[in-house]
């Protein structure tokens, strides 16, 4: 098959959950011997014309210099490209601005969406562009040939509000086993005398609520804040936190070793995420062995099922901090270890991808 990849900001990943499924899902297909595409920002990091066979089309992308807007320009700029390539599958990661130019879409091809989480409730995004988001969520679940949901909490989600189905596929990971205590001084924390909140710097990824309950604890142990604050929120949260010694942010930090060591080592790891489906940092999390403490939503509980801590204000996050150790409760970090083996293992998830355009295409031939 012919596989282009639209709908990341590129390969190798540099971003974000959708990049990099984009990277381990393109290698894979490329090692089952098909032709893969991947769609990069002209302004990515990496600017070589393959990365382990796959191939990378560099698209102009405006968005550092005009904003979200320049979403729209860059996924318009894919699709006029892809329009060329005469690609079997294109596979649009997200929604978010391409679904506005549906029309565009190649005549020939099958296009798959996933339709990632619940974009328009995310508050970074004014009322106007949430709209926007709305209508364009609309537009790809009636021109997608097929959907794709990553959480059970999204796929009823379209079942009730548009009436269509899609295939059920998490996002997935790999277990680890840290090797090396000494990457924490890097970061000046020692064993299992720290937690942790990682994410972007966003107000439905509850940090405040989090560091609120922090506030409140007797806990003595410092809180690695992970994530880039250079944002309008982020630097709201600074001002307001950075008084509290406890409290120490160390901006993003994208070096998966470094992360899932700091996992491992972690106390307790706070996800505070309450829009989209499977997260991808949830997933990392359990598979790096963290004791998790979860905000109380369908997505969360829908990954975690009974193997975590749930906190819905910032008096259950205090009392979390005030009585929870992960020596008492390893017991809960090795069944999320199982779920990843058995459930949400990257082999498993490229698998069910490629079964389901193997499905999608012969359908499709079979009703032309």
């Amino acid at each position: 098959m012919k596989i282009g990849i639209l709908g990341t900001r590129g390969v190798p990943n540099h971003y974000g959950g959708f990049e990099q499924f984009a990277e381990f899902f393109s290698v894979f297909l490329v090692e089952k011997g098909h032709d893969v595409y991947v769609y990069n920002s002209h302004n990515h990091p990496y600017q070589e014309k393959e990365f382990k066979g796959v191939k990378l089309i560099h698209c102009q992308d405006p968005e550092n210099k005009i904003g979200t807007a320049g979403q729209f320009i860059y996924d318009l700029n894919c699709i006029l490209d892809a329009r060329k390539r005469n690609f079997d599958i294109i596979l649009q990661l997200g929604y978010t601005s391409s679904s506005i130019w549906f029309k565009l879409h190649p005549k020939n091809t099958v296009v798959i969406t996933n339709m990632d989480g619940l974009e328009w409730k995310r508050t970074k995004y004014s009322k106007s562009v949430q709209q926007v988001l709305k209508r364009a969520e609309k537009l790809a679940v009636i021109n997608s040939d097929f959907l794709i949901a990553d959480s059970i909490g999204i796929q009823n989600y379209l079942n009730q509000k548009y009436k269509v189905s899609s295939e059920y596929i998490a996002y997935g990971a790999n277990n680890f086993l840290a090797e090396d205590s000494k990457i924490l001084s890097d970061f000046n924390v020692i064993e299992y005398q720290y937690n942790m909140i990682m994410a972007r710097l966003e107000p439905e990824n509850n940090f405040e609520m989090v560091l609120n309950g922090y506030l409140q604890s007797n806990t003595k142990l410092p809180i690695l804040v992970i994530g880039n604050h250079q944002n309008k929120y982020g630097e709201y949260l600074k001002a307001k936190f950075s008084s509290d010694s406890r409290i120490r942010f160390l901006g993003a930090i994208y070096n998966l070793n470094a992360l899932n060591h700091l996992r491992f080592y972690s106390n307790l790891y706070f996800h505070g995420h309450t829009v989209g489906g499977t997260n991808p940092s949830l997933l990392e999390a359990m598979s790096s062995g963290a004791l998790i403490a979860a905000h109380n939503n369908e997505f969360n509980r829908g990954v975690l099922q009974e193997n975590a801590f749930y906190f819905a204000n910032d008096l259950e996050v205090k009392n979390i901090l005030n009585t929870i150790k992960k020596s008492d409760n390893l017991h809960l970090v090795n069944k999320n270890y199982l779920a990843i083996e058995s459930t949400f293992n990257w082999k498993k998830i490229n698998e069910q991808y490629l079964q389901f355009f193997e499905a999608c295409l012969a359908r499709t031939n079979k009703g032309r």
